[in-house]
């Protein structure tokens, strides 16, 4: 008999090595909220436990010193009671015999080493939810078995019963005797064809599934009935009739008769198709640029490892070209963002036209990208493709698409020139700054002696390090509207570096060397002071009672008693605690660190609002919503982009929103550039929005004027702009 579901899930982690079970353990609480998470490092202890308790999910390695985890598995599958609990295998071998053998065990799926952390999150928490309705459904035919010893006329009204539980739930579930015949189809199931489930009983499963599913259905079924043993679900695409594809998550367990003999073989159905639909999602964002839909530097990275682990089997070699736009900033000054934008698509569409379909071609930030070249014979390949980028690149047509922007490529080869990912990209960069060096427009190879980056970021360093007390940063404010009321209630500060000799700099070009140097937490509080002065000054000329939204860096918090720097702000300002917000990251507070959370607090209480910015593109979790003191979230505008085009956003937003509600917090969605994406907010029922469609970042006196024109209800917004180069402090 199984048991019922307990009340928190259980996960047992087996793994040799004490650091992967961390990792595991780490990733796996991401799951829900409550887990109890068993670790391992000897499989042997592994089945002393299972003896005695069950799991909800085993997650093991493969090759482990004494007992792979094959042999794991067909142990566990050994236990009646532990036929059905899902299994993933973690393998560093790609090699299809090690898969065919974990499956074989009876494993229910299997990853590659190393773990891709979305992928793992991904297929651990829909095994968890398949193990929930099994468990269902299980404790649901115990409670029948207990029935079939009442009287006959509680035994047909705990049938009936049943019938109508098994049809109200959203799966679909049939049940085929020994010769392929249906002897159960629940309502769900005959809905999907068209038909009532008295019409498909006593018909062979071709008339529900068709030949081709049917044929793969019954090889399954006789697999059951030959071992007794139910079969882990499997994921299948399936055309539905009105010929929308489908996916769904089956699985298959032997019914017994009266005598103890099975009789029938129960399918198990569940649709996952939205949320596999949201997950890809998820993932290409994680791992694309949203401009030009190439790989990221995140993807790049994961592609150059590949290409190493490759280079280590055999002796193929590969050339990293990093590739940097000569005269992009020109065209981005005179034309705008907008047509920068389109300028950094067209280059992207250009180079994957250039190169085979086994290249990689990523854009890496701002005008940088890169292509990773594979099997190369020798420096002459390289040296080839990268004359025929230049060459590209300065197409000398008569053609108002020509791409005459030249470029700068530093050329790594691997593994000559590094045996890490990081490594090359690093040789690359600082190959493709001494191709700048000599004037651009041409390319260069690594050279073990080459250090003219390490000299140029010592030199912005030391720049940095003056420019506060020189005075030459600056504040920009970008309005923030309230869509029930149309007026402007706060506006989010931004910081600029007036460089005397480059001009105004954006964040991006100097805040990740702030950060490695430690300087983020002397300009995070000039930040911080000026915002606060700024609002105090807008409070008392009459401006109304405008948010000041400032972004925290999480150093600051580690670092720094937050909670002094903003009392003190506040202070020496006369700014009114309510008027400020700080805007963090989710990373701030995903370590559920108690120093922080009582910083947190302390704000609360000063009357400071807090929100979480750029939410959805990192963990989020509801956990952390409840347990901080919020008031806000922040769409990342990478899902505002996509919507109205893209199904899957308008689900994602549309979850921020009613997650937001839920929680009692308001949502505030940037990056909004068009009236249909504004439009599209505004049903969703999101509170508040920001982005180029009204304004774009402006100076201090700019946005007062803005706003005297502009921050009435019903005011027209300005239009034209985009978010290109939208970056900000912390």
């Amino acid at each position: 008999m199984s048991m019922a579901p307990a009340l928190m899930p259980k996960i047992l982690i087996v793994d040799d090595s004490s650091t992967n079970q961390r990792i595991y353990s780490k990733l796996a609480r991401q799951l829900e909220t409550e887990l109890d998470i068993r670790t391992f490092g000897n499989p042997r202890k592994a089945l002393e436990w299972l003896a005695e308790n069950t799991a909800d999910l085993i997650i093991t390695d493969y090759k482990m010193p004494t007992m792979s985890g094959a042999e794991l598995t067909a142990a566990v599958r050994a236990d009646v009671r532990n036929w059905d609990v899902p299994i993933i295998v973690i393998t560093a071998y790609s090699d299809q015999q090690f898969r065919v053998e974990a499956l074989e065990a009876g494993a229910t799926d299997f990853l590659l080493s190393p773990v891709d952390h979305v992928e793992f999150l991904a297929r651990a928490k829909n095994l968890l939810k398949l193990r929930a309705q099994q468990l269902l459904i299980s404790k649901r035919a115990d409670l029948l078995e207990i029935s079939l010893h009442a009287k006959e006329r509680l035994l047909r009204e705990s049938r009936e019963a049943l019938a109508q539980v098994i049809d109200t739930v959203p799966a679909m579930i049939n049940a085929t005797d020994r010769d392929g015949r249906c002897v159960f189809v629940n309502a769900h199931q005959a809905a999907f064809f068209g038909k009532a489930p008295g019409e498909l009983v006593g018909k062979p499963i071709e008339a529900l599934l068709g030949e081709e599913r049917a044929h793969i259905s019954r090889r399954l079924d006789q697999l059951v009935l030959k071992t007794g043993r139910a079969i882990s679900p499997r994921q299948e695409e399936v055309l539905a009739p009105d010929g929308e594809p489908r996916i769904y998550l089956t699985s298959k367990a032997p019914l017994y008769d009266s005598s103890g003999e099975i009789a029938s073989v129960l399918s198990t159905s569940i649709d996952i198709t939205e949320q596999r639909h949201a997950e890809r999602r998820l993932l290409h964002i994680a791992n694309h640029d949203s401009l030009t839909g190439l790989p990221n530097r995140l993807m790049l990275r994961d592609r150059l490892r590949r290409e190493l682990a490759r280079g280590r089997r055999g002796d193929q070699n590969f050339a990293l070209h990093f590739i940097d736009l000569d005269r992009f900033k020109a065209v981005n000054d005179a034309h705008g963002h907008h047509r920068g934008d389109e300028l950094l698509q067209r280059v992207a569409e250009a180079l994957c036209a250039l190169v085979d379909e086994g290249h990689t071609v990523a854009r890496l930030g701002g005008d940088e990208f890169a292509i990773l070249q594979p099997d190369i014979d020798g420096p002459e390949d390289a040296g080839r493709l990268a004359q025929s980028i230049l060459d590209l690149l300065n197409s000398k047509e008569d053609s108002p698409l020509a791409l005459n922007i030249g470029a700068s490529i530093g050329v790594t080869l691997a593994p000559l020139d590094g045996t890490d990912p990081d490594e090359l990209l690093k040789n690359s960069d600082q190959a493709m700054y001494l191709a700048k060096s000599l004037g651009g427009d041409t390319w260069r190879f690594f050279a073990a002696d080459m250090r003219p980056r390490a000299s140029q970021t010592a030199h912005l360093e030391t720049e940095l390090r003056g420019a506060l007390s020189r005075r030459e940063f600056v504040l920009f404010y970008q309005p923030q509207i309230d869509l029930r009321s149309g007026k402007v209630v706060g506006a989010e500060a931004l910081l600029r570096w007036q460089h005397p000799e480059r001009g105004l700099l954006a964040p991006g070009s100097f805040l990740g060397l702030a950060e490695e140097t430690g300087l983020i937490l002397p300009i995070n509080e000039w930040v911080l002071n000026e915002a606060c002065r700024q609002g105090a000054v807008w409070e008392a000329d009459g401006l109304g009672d405008l948010r000041i939204a400032v972004n925290m860096s999480p150093i600051q918090f580690r670092r720094q008693g937050v909670e002094t720097l903003v009392k003190d702000a506040l202070r020496s300002s006369g700014m009114r605690p309510t008027l400020l917000e700080l805007e963090l990251t989710e990373g701030i507070l995903l370590g559920h660190d108690e120093h922080i959370v009582k910083q947190m607090h302390v704000l609360r209480s000063l009357g400071v609002t807090l929100s979480v910015d750029d939410f959805g593109t990192g963990y989020s979790s509801l956990s952390y919503l409840r347990s901080f003191p919020l008031h806000r979230l922040k769409i990342d505008r990478s899902f505002v982009q996509d919507l109205g085009s893209d199904p899957s956003a308008l689900a994602i937003v549309r979850t921020i929103i009613d997650l937001g509600h839920i929680l009692h917090l308001q949502v505030l969605a940037e990056g909004v550039e068009t009236e249909p994406q504004l439009q599209l907010l505004r049903l969703e029922g999101c509170d508040e929005v920001q982005g180029y469609h009204f304004s774009g970042p402006i100076p201090a006196d700019a946005f007062v004027a803005w706003v005297m024109q502009h921050g009435q209800a019903g005011s027209e917004p300005s239009h034209g702009a985009t978010e290109n180069e939208h970056a900000r402090a912390g």
